[in-house]
């Protein structure tokens, strides 16, 4: 079986980055895309903070054009996913289905998924008024009244970022007491447009079926409903990273990121490396995770060419 210089586990801008870097440094790049190619992006409509395209671009079309730069240059693509990983020797081992594929080094740019409320309007509602990016989709909800769901530091700083744009922001939340930072709960409730609607859960999203116009809320407490007019529902109860693959081989901190050393993208085990929101849960924009795929390609040409691959 020949082996691979690298293959790339998973196709968002960090990936397709790494993928792009490294094909043109001649190291022939196999990439296993998933069977959902472009990662969170293709989830998004318009993309207005990519630098480059200052018209904007639509999230999938964004992805494409990676994906066609990537493949321009030699990358080969697997639009399966990956079944499980053996790196506990070199070569690694990755497997798709039974299918065991072999390389010098991998990359791991598999992602973090949004965590959703799990009812059904919301998908419905997805990308027609719900969200969970406020930095992505924020400037789209000018002067009109928006939500956000959550009591976490991410749920705070969504809502305080919303009131740039929003006319008033309701935080809603299904305890009587928020788990984030004492100084991001007091620049939230400092905020006069933000109101907080406490021991309350969202059992609805609401609209006409093209647009969200409002959210039916339930009190924890007492049982009573009400519904609340909003255009915009941001859902912030956090993320899950995409690294059950790698559990008990990766270092991984307790929400499940992958750990990289320093500044570089380098993991636990030589030869491996990590890029994108996988092991970022700090910035999680397209623009950061594309870069941090650079890094990871950067790293790995290196790393190849001091073993003497």
């Amino acid at each position: 079986m020949s082996v691979e210089n690298i293959i790339i586990i998973g196709s968002g801008p960090a990936g397709l980055t790494a993928a792009v870097y490294s094909a043109r440094a001649n190291l022939k790049p196999l990439m296993i895309e998933g069977e959902m190619p472009g990662g969170l992006l293709t989830t998004t409509t318009e993309v207005e903070n990519y630098p480059g395209f200052a018209k904007g671009i639509m999230g999938p079309e964004l992805m494409l054009e990676m994906r066609k730069q990537a493949e321009r240059f030699g990358t080969r693509f697997i639009t399966q996913n990956v079944s499980k990983v053996d790196l506990t020797k070199k070569p690694f081992k990755v497997y798709v289905g039974e299918k065991e594929h072999q390389a010098h080094v991998v990359i791991v740019s598999t992602g973090a998924s949004s965590k959703m409320l799990g009812i059904p309007s919301e998908k419905s509602y997805w990308a027609k008024g719900v969200s969970t990016c406020a930095t992505c989709d924020g400037a789209f909800f000018k002067d009109v009244p928006v939500c956000v769901i959550g009591g976490g530091d991410s749920a705070m700083e969504e809502a305080t970022f919303l009131t740039r744009f929003a006319s008033k922001v309701y935080i809603i939340h299904r305890r009587d007491s928020f788990r984030a930072s004492k100084i991001m709960v007091d620049r939230a409730l400092k905020n006069p447009k933000i109101e907080v609607v406490w021991n309350s859960l969202v059992e609805e999203v609401l609209g006409d079926g093209k647009l969200a116009n409002a959210v039916r809320v339930k009190n924890s407490q007492d049982g009573s409903t009400k519904e609340i007019p909003v255009e915009g529902v941001f859902v912030a109860i956090g993320h899950q990273p995409n690294t059950d693959l790698f559990k008990g081989a990766l270092d991984m901190d307790e929400s499940g990121y992958l750990v990289t050393k320093g500044q570089s993208s380098a993991t636990n085990i030589e030869g491996v490396f990590a890029c994108g929101d996988v092991q970022d849960h700090v910035y999680r924009q397209a623009i950061t995770a594309a870069g941090s795929g650079c890094k990871a390609a950067i790293d790995a040409e290196r790393w190849l060419e001091a073993q003497g691959h």
